[in-house]
């Protein structure tokens, strides 16, 4: 197979997770009604989905590494598939949230399975350029996703947003089982305990690897915090209809696909070091817009300090998880399911306890694309700099 008949197969796999986080968006005030719970409890179904897939990279990780990645990528679209099914007859919100919560454990597998994937074919700056065409199809999703969820939202009930993960799944599971070939390589590193804290030191004393995947892991937070709040903000606190809310939902992801077709052309031309730079400065230029404009309780001064971060993000996702991955071509399974725990989980965790504190979702996000700035401070020191890029451009 070659690199560019793996891609395709590599963009229907990464397509399930942001499937199942943004095409049920427009229906959270309906089914908070549905199951009789507020908001901010409605928005768990998104953050446990995500806490999930990063504890389930834990595993799914060392069984890529020693079964391989497209056994892992089967069993993961088996698994969401069924998952799907089950929240579409949840009866309970109890209920439902432990199906999301399998869910997330499938698609952490599918994710797992592409990332190691990438990391088998390419090197570090092929790997980003990579990451970031399909950063480009994932960010496709948030901007259709919703439109097609308010249709069968409107027309059908909120559970229809399941049934279609649940024909995807067959859709694409059928498409990947006759064309998705191993590429494993043969002198990957399979150790003796699969569920071992061992298999993660190295990767995790790697300081490449743990400055990247703290980059990532704030800016996954960012996307999560923007996701969760967005509905309830805009909706909710805002009052606007679900028509008005696709609308300004997609205009952001519009942007973000933009933004990622662009990212690759800048990594190759300007070097990991000045995308990974302007991205964080461009997340703390949303963030001191969002802390200006708070008074306005406006959509335009709500969404455009989120468009200015979605192009910041767009630059370090993809960069930061090539230059993570990099070093790491004999444990690319494992490397990969370590970066999605600390990207998914952590970031997941993070916006938990910043929703316990006395903010709301505005001031949450500012203090969010804030955050970056220590971390910016610590890239631009030039002992430091030295040990945490591979990329020397």
């Amino acid at each position: 197979m070659t690199n560019k008949q793996l891609l395709p197969l590599l963009i229907l796999m990464v397509i399930f997770s942001p499937l199942a986080i943004d095409i049920f968006l427009p229906a959270l005030p309906v089914m908070a009604e549905d199951f009789s719970v507020p908001m901010n409890q409605i928005q768990w179904s998104i953050s446990i989905f995500i806490l999930s897939m990063g504890f389930g990279q834990l595993i799914s990780g060392p069984l890529a590494d020693r079964y391989g990645r497209r056994p892992i990528a089967m069993g993961g679209i088996l698994i969401y598939g069924l998952a799907s099914i089950i929240s579409v007859y949840s009866d309970s919100f109890t209920f439902f949230l432990v199906s999301r919560l399998v869910q997330g454990i499938g698609a952490c597998a599918i994710v797992v399975a592409a990332f190691a994937s990438v990391r088998d074919k390419y090197n570090a700056i092929e790997s980003g350029v990579m990451y970031s065409y399909l950063n480009s199809a994932i960010c496709c999703i948030p901007a259709l996703a919703p439109l097609l969820g308010n249709v069968l939202t409107e027309h059908f009930g909120w559970r229809s947003n399941f049934e279609f993960m649940a024909g995807y799944a067959v859709i694409a599971g059928l498409i990947l089982f006759f064309t998705l070939k191993e590429t494993r390589p043969d002198h990957t590193i399979q150790h003796k305990k699969l569920f071992s804290i061992a298999n993660f030191m190295p990767v995790m004393k790697h300081p490449v690897f743990m400055f990247n995947a703290m980059v990532v892991m704030l800016s996954m937070a960012i996307i999560i915090a923007y996701v969760s709040s967005s509905p309830a903000w805009l909706m909710v606190k805002l009052g606007l209809d679900q028509q008005s809310f696709v609308y300004w939902f997609s205009l952001n992801a519009v942007i973000n696909i933009v933004a990622c077709f662009l990212a690759p052309r800048i990594l190759v031309k300007w070097g990991a070091r000045v995308t990974i730079g302007f991205g964080m400065v461009l997340l703390i230029i949303g963030g001191l817009l969002m802390l200006a404009l708070l008074s306005w309780q406006t959509p335009v001064a709500f969404m455009l300090p989120i468009m200015i971060s979605s192009l910041g993000f767009s630059l370090l996702m993809g960069a930061c998880a090539g230059q993570a991955l990099a070093p790491f071509g004999e444990k690319a399974g494992s490397a990969s399911a370590l970066l999605g725990f600390v990207q998914m989980s952590g970031s997941a965790v993070i916006v938990y306890l910043l929703q316990l504190l006395p903010l709301n979702e505005a001031e949450q996000l500012a203090l969010l694309m804030l955050s970056i700035i220590p971390v910016y401070i610590l890239w631009k020191l030039p002992q430091v700099k030295a040990h945490i890029m591979l990329d020397s451009q």
